[in-house]
Parts: C-alpha cells; structure tokens; sequence
C-alpha cells in the first residue's frame, strides 16, 4: 500500500508542475494494464482528448487492479481502471465506489492449446495454466469447460502462473501447462507459433466487463464537472478509434509496442465485436456476470446484488449531451 501510493506521489509532484505551466485541473488516472484493450485511455491522452477536457490526466499505470484500487481509497487516483470483481469487493466493506464507464466491455481471450492439444476433450487429465484460482477470466475458462463436459477440479488442474498471457505462453511451449487463456491480440502470435486455437470464452460467457472505469461515489459526487469532462474525453477517444482505422492502428503499433499485422488485426476484433463501447459506456448485462462471480466467491448472503447499486451513469449521459450541444 506504501509503495503504491509513493509511486503514485512521484508522478502526481511531476505531473502537478505541467498542470501549473498549463493551468489544466490534475486529474490523475489508474490504469492497471497496458494492454491493446486499455488504448482508450492512452488514446485519450496521448491524441490531446483529456487536455481538450482542460485536463491534465496523464495515465498512470500500477500493474494490476488491486493496487489500482488500493490508490483510489488512498486518494492518489481520481479515477481507475481494472476488474471490476475487485472495486465491487471494497464497496461491500464500506469504501463505496460507482462504475462510471467501461475499457474493454467482453472477453477478448481466446483458449490456445499446446501443439498436442487441439481440442476439449484432449484437456481431460490436463493442467491448465491461469494468473489465478479465482479471477473472473479463469472463472469464465471454468464455466466454458463444464460447458464442453470438463468439471473442475475432476477433469484438469490449474496451474498458477505469474506474468500474464506471455509467461503462460513460454509456459506451455515448455510443456509445463497444456492449455492456457490469451487475449487478443497475442492468441494470433500464439497461433503463428504453432499452438492450437481450441475456442474462445465468449462463445459460453457473451456478457462480462473485463475492464471499467471507477471513481470514489463521494469524490464523484461532489466533482461532478470534472467527472463530465474526464467521461467527455474518454467519449472522445473511443470515437477516434472507431473512426479512424489507419491512424488507430499506427498508435497501437508505437504506444502498446505491437506488430502492424497484429495491431491491425486487434483493432479489428475489438471494433468489430465491440469490446470498446462507441461511446465509452459500461455494459449492465456484463456486471451481472462480474456480479455472479464475486457473490459465489464470497458466498455473500442476504439480497441479490445488482449492477445499479455500483453503477452511475448520469456523468456519461451529461458529457453525451455536452458534446451533441456544441
């Protein structure tokens, strides 16, 4: 917790001098990955979007949504970004916080199997690799094979391992794991390598928010300028995705360090299956998923939770106005 949030000071006394020099509000913004899914928000600051807003919200990236939602209770973030089993989790034990938009609205992650694996029955008896025991992606991975006849833990292992989608891929290259999940675009490298596409879990799971947005619900409340402005930018920047291919797909290859093919063919499974909402919105049908997740994990008793208890979406609405007035 320390550690995050002197981090997070660092960068706040760097970016409170630009702010100054600017005379732009400082708006700091978590961001717990950096990956093809989360371009919005880099899009929204690097194409000049937050600064428009009067803004200065450079990102800052905290690798990983704990320590995302750790600096937003501390105060460091006024926004952040991440799972949203994690922010549901701290509103339920008194820090409220509200979605107030979405990054990736889906599952952008794709089954790949090692190259003696090419199918779902093949996984019978096998490990699986995962970056944990109880995410939502690997909880989804869980309900996709129990679809196709595999029970957990009967029918395979999973096997924990840290660094994400590529220290699984080295991983099941070794033979270490059998199986694992990666997101778009690295599942097209995966292929290229000689790995096998086995499926994709939103062909079990079609509704889940992988990635929203989150404020503090007081802090929100009482800034809510501010929160409209910063949503105005983050309408902005998936605007600019959507319509702008080429120039999007150049930013992918020099800000998220991809191949032109594979940029070019991310860009093209997140606009096509709208994994980034067109106006930056959060999906509803998906938190329930999230939702699910989170009541089973915690065996939470009393009544059914619902998206509307973390949801706000009054600021995307008023900064969709504000943008059709002018």
């Amino acid at each position: 917790m320390k550690n995050v949030q002197a981090i997070v000071f660092l960068l706040l006394v760097a970016a409170t001098s630009a702010a100054s020099a600017q005379e732009k509000v400082l708006f700091p913004v978590g961001a717990s990955s950096k990956t093809l899914g989360y371009s919005p928000l880099w899009v929204a600051s690097k194409q000049g979007f937050f600064s428009q807003q009067g803004l200065d919200a450079q990102v800052i990236l905290l690798r990983g949504t704990p320590q995302a939602v750790q600096a937003l209770i501390a105060g460091s973030l006024y926004v952040a970004s991440g799972g949203p089993e994690s922010f549901i989790e701290v509103s339920e034990r008194g820090v409220e916080t509200v979605f107030i938009g979405g990054i990736i609205n889906g599952l952008s992650h794709f089954i790949i199997g090692g190259k003696n694996y090419k199918s779902y029955e093949s996984l019978r008896g096998a490990t699986l690799g995962g970056s944990s025991l109880t995410g939502g992606t690997v909880t989804a991975l869980k309900q996709v094979l129990k679809a196709k006849g595999l029970e957990y833990p009967r029918d395979y292992n999973i096997l924990v391992i840290a660094g994400g989608s590529s220290a699984n891929l080295a991983a099941m290259a070794s033979g270490q794991i059998a199986a694992t999940t990666v997101a778009v675009p690295l599942n097209f490298a995966a292929e290229e390598a000689g790995f096998n596409l086995i499926g994709r879990l939103a062909e079990v799971v079609p509704n889940y928010e992988q990635t929203a947005v989150a404020a503090k619900r007081s802090w929100a409340e009482k800034n809510r300028p501010l929160v409209v402005r910063f949503m105005k930018a983050m309408i902005q920047a998936h605007r600019w995705l959507y319509a702008n291919k080429e120039l999007a797909v150049d930013f992918l290859v020099k800000e998220m360090k991809l191949k032109p093919a594979y940029a070019r063919k991310g860009w093209e499974y997140y606009t096509e299956n709208q994994l980034w909402h067109p106006d930056g919105d959060v999906t509803l049908e998906g938190l329930k998923y999230n939702i699910q997740i989170y009541s089973e994990q915690t065996q939470s008793k009393g009544p059914p939770l619902t998206p509307a208890k973390y949801v706000d979406q009054s600021y995307l609405k008023e900064a969709l106005k504000q943008l059709a007035a002018k």
